[in-house]
């Protein structure tokens, strides 16, 4: 199927979801970076579809914290401000503290293995872009390990923004992504089989205050920034 205006066209299947699919993988993959004004017309016009289903497909990206709408503006692609970040990284402490709690204390033999699995299919990542997508995958795993619903249900209204924040880290730097990210996860999951809780919970601690760091330091263009390979603008 061709494509138009940047992304593909909507099938005929549920198509607020559809659209939302197609938004939503357009913003991660650079299409549509931070800032971008996304306006019905144009993206009714590329996904052919009416513009309905566009508007339904932005509010439920609006609740997903991906696009935020203002009066005088319409909808545009989130930008992460450093309070956003300051806020995520702070609840992801929050949430991250008692899964950890819970795996090391708590989860069995299945759940460790699925963890495992997680951390090991992040070295065969073919591009950072990829990368990040397993990244998330590992951690849903930790969150699926804990066995808390209502914690699951919180990292999940988050996970979207931290896709965008993983997104962003990447452009940051790129190679410090790929080369680092794989070998970390293993040891979080290696720590969590030890099921030494205080050793998990800084060694998480320390995951996240990485990035953080690249993320928030400014950086010099020759040190290893810029687009990922790959994919466009990640």
């Amino acid at each position: 199927m061709g494509t138009h205006g940047g992304v593909a066209p909507a099938r005929r299947r549920g198509l607020a979801d559809e659209v939302a699919d197609r938004v939503r993988e357009a913003i991660f993959d650079g299409t549509y970076p931070s800032g971008t004004q996304l306006r019905e017309s144009e993206l009714s016009g590329a996904l052919e579809v009416s513009r309905g289903p566009v508007r339904e497909a932005l509010t439920r990206l609006e609740g997903e914290g991906l696009v935020r709408s203002a009066w005088h503006r319409g909808a545009t692609v989130t930008e992460l401000t450093d309070d956003d970040i300051a806020e995520l990284d702070s609840l992801r402490d929050a949430l991250e503290h008692l899964a950890v709690q819970r795996v090391t204390r708590h989860a069995d033999e299945r759940d460790m293995a699925a963890i495992e699995r997680a951390a090991e299919r992040m070295e065969r990542a073919e591009d950072a872009y990829d990368l990040v997508v397993l990244d998330l995958a590992f951690h849903d795993a930790v969150y699926a390990a804990a066995r808390h619903r209502r914690l699951r249900q919180a990292w999940d209204a988050i996970r979207q923004q931290v896709r965008l924040f993983l997104v962003n880290r990447v452009r940051a730097s790129s190679l410090d992504y790929l080369e680092r990210v794989p070998g970390e996860h293993r040891e979080l999951a290696e720590v969590l089989r030890s099921r030494d809780t205080s050793a998990a919970l800084a060694l998480f601690a320390a995951h996240r205050r990485h990035a953080l760091d690249v993320l928030t330091r400014d950086q010099d263009p020759v040190a290893g920034g810029g687009p990922a390979p790959g994919r466009p603008g990640c």
